[in-house]
């Protein structure tokens, strides 16, 4: 029961909160533009920062760690690549290489602060969820800061065009960002699963000391999973700066709580040694199909603000149930 529970489980919970909203729109309650096309799409476009970031979040809460900086280091991923795109002048066009560089650079920029968050915690020991808050807000002072605490205009460039609902040309059908997200799931789904390095990770989440006897370099993997996290938020900061087509040092608050939650609605475990690719991108997109429906119905904010808190704690109690039920046994 427990692996069909872990394999479908995640489908199952998209499948009932989408058929929830249709049936409110059957009923006249929500508008029926919910289950048209149009907001189909709108929904998988709107999941593709959180997707981004959930992804870089598996690998971390599958090793058996936290990390509270994501929102942050999105936000300066998004001025970093504004001021990177201003280098050839604000106004006009950025040409077609100054949006790669800005690409570079907001990846690399994304993969320090996973690398100091990695090499910090595993070196020194700390716990996780003390040195990602401090680079929380590491992170968002460097926003402002190069930001110069204000938002960052750009000049018109092709990443404006990655998170456009109706893409050109029209055979894409989805935004640019849906398909990143779609190969970047790809390939941490077969890293997790057909990798040495994937195996390792999995390893340090079920039993870090027994990782250690078995040979296994803790400190260097860990340090490695926090990089590529950082890699793939940088990635995310950049959808981000698509999606508002500015650099905003303000950006993102509280974003790394959906991220979690989306992992941990995937079926992911805070205590270490579970999650999948595929659970977290459905997690996510089982959040934004939850606040677009109740944007849709007109649900104040604070009544979605509940709703996925009521859901976070509900996945983790499963989750917890879960772990208990071969105790029992």
């Amino acid at each position: 029961m427990q692996p069909y529970l872990q394999m479908f489980g995640p489908f199952l919970g998209l499948f009932l909160v989408f058929m929830l909203f249709v049936l409110l729109s059957l009923f006249g309650i929500a508008p029926s533009a919910f289950y048209s096309f149009y907001n189909v799409k709108t929904i998988i476009t709107q999941t593709v920062i959180t997707g981004i970031g959930a992804l870089g979040m598996t690998m971390v809460i599958i090793s058996g760690g936290i990390d509270l900086s994501v929102g942050s280091v999105i936000a300066l991923s998004t001025v970093v690549t504004a001021q990177v795109l201003n280098l050839g002048g604000s106004e006009g066009n950025a040409g077609l290489w100054l949006p790669f560089a800005a690409v570079g650079c907001a990846a690399l920029v994304g993969g320090a602060c996973g690398l100091f968050n990695g090499a910090v915690s595993a070196a020194l020991r700390m716990v996780p969820f003390i040195v990602t808050l401090g680079m929380m807000q590491i992170a968002r002072g460097l926003a402002k800061w190069v930001g110069k605490e204000q938002t960052v205009l750009s000049p018109d460039n092709w990443l404006n065009g990655f998170m456009v609902v109706d893409p050109t040309p029209g055979w894409l059908l989805f935004a640019p960002g849906v398909w990143l997200l779609i190969g970047l799931t790809v390939f941490l789904s077969i890293m997790l699963t057909r990798t040495v390095f994937g195996r390792y990770i999995f390893a340090l989440g079920s039993n870090e000391n027994t990782a250690r006897l078995c040979g296994i370099n803790v400190t260097g993997t860990r340090t490695l999973i926090y990089t590529l996290s950082g890699i793939f938020t940088g990635i995310a900061g950049i959808m981000q700066f698509a999606n508002l087509t500015v650099g905003d040092p303000t950006a993102a608050q509280g974003m790394e709580l959906d991220i979690i939650a989306a992992v941990i609605i995937g079926g992911g475990s805070l205590s270490g040694g579970e999650g999948t690719a595929r659970g977290s991108l459905i997690g996510a997109l089982m959040m934004a199909v939850l606040r677009n429906g109740c944007n849709l119905v007109g649900i104040p904010n604070y009544v979605q603000n509940i709703l996925i808190g009521a859901i976070i704690i509900g996945a983790v109690a499963v989750d917890r149930y879960k772990q208990r039920i071969p105790a029992r046994q």
